[in-house]
């Protein structure tokens, strides 16, 4: 199971890298706390339906603490969504994607603090590769550190800290109900952080964006796929790996992203990302490998 695991959240990846270019083309229509509002309510909607379904079964999915669980990890989903926002507007997109892939290290860290998980010698360098990859990938500039680093620094926290939680509640509360709490929760949270911020997420419904095919394209994919599906699947499969194999796995969305951006509108990849593609890889394969036991010799006494 702990390979079907790992191979569903790698196409989780995939489907987060292949729609990276759809959701860039949205965001010139639309500002990300309300694409994210609306992209999760959607989401939730599509989960409502099967969650619907399962309401007959007597004792199913009733736990006093599945709420609080799942509000857990969708707070921790929403900021770091949120802060990677807010943070884009004072540092480069470089920077912010080297200090957002930092949460393949902290994921480790947090797991062995929070978690209680102890690494092996091969996810330690798994871990390493893929770190010295988002580097070359997204070849971060050495300028003097500001507030956005800083914000987008907490971003990575927050991203990890998803996963931790995810992996404390996934073994023992249903998937189905967890992610729809967790999706609503972000949902709620960026529209309320629209209000905030005086974004005015009502310009979804001016003509405009009605008009838009593009943007109820990525609407919809991202909402049914690289959300609704992704974190359902995410939550359910986590409970069959490790935390740290899913930081490993989730550090090929720059990958992946780079390649479809390749495909779908011809953007150049520098020898640097190309290599960095290849580390990031290579780290994850590594980290998968089996770790030697040590042979014990015993000694017969006569």
């Amino acid at each position: 199971m702990n390979k079907t695991a790992d191979f569903s959240l790698l196409f989780v990846v995939f489907i987060w890298g292949v729609t990276f270019v759809m959701v860039q083309n949205a965001l010139s229509f639309l500002d990300p706390f309300t694409f994210n509002a609306v992209r999760f309510f959607m989401a939730f909607v599509f989960l409502l339906i099967p969650y619907i379904s399962t309401l007959h079964k007597k004792g199913k999915n009733r736990n006093k603490g599945l709420f609080i669980a799942g509000f857990h990890i969708g707070v921790w989903l929403f900021l770091g969504y949120g802060l990677q926002t807010i943070g884009l507007n004072y540092t480069t997109p470089a920077k912010t994607g080297f200090i957002t892939g930092l949460s393949v290290v902290m994921v480790p860290v947090f797991s062995l603090l929070l978690l209680k998980h102890r690494l092996s010698r091969n996810t330690i360098i798994g871990v390493a590769a893929a770190t010295i990859g988002l580097y070359l990938m997204t070849f971060a500039d050495r300028s003097n550190l500001n507030i956005g680093d800083l914000l987008v620094f907490l971003c990575a926290i927050s991203f990890a800290m998803q996963i931790i939680t995810t992996a404390k509640y996934a073994k023992t509360l249903p998937a189905l109900p967890l992610t729809l709490i967790q999706v609503s929760t972000v949902s709620l949270l960026s529209f309320v952080s629209a209000f905030i911020f005086k974004e005015n997420h009502s310009v979804i419904f001016s003509s405009e964006v009605m008009l838009q095919k593009d943007v109820w394209t990525a609407l919809l994919v991202t909402a049914a796929l690289a959300t609704a599906f992704a974190f359902f699947a995410q939550t359910f499969f986590q409970a069959y790996t490790t935390p740290t194999r899913v930081a490993l796995i989730f550090s090929m969305e720059p990958v992946f992203a780079a390649l479809s951006s390749y495909i779908l509108i011809g953007e150049k990849l520098t020898t640097a990302s190309i290599i960095g593609c290849a580390f990031i890889f290579l780290g994850m394969i590594f980290a998968e490998l089996p770790v030697k036991k040590k042979k014990t010799v015993t000694q017969e006494f006569t």
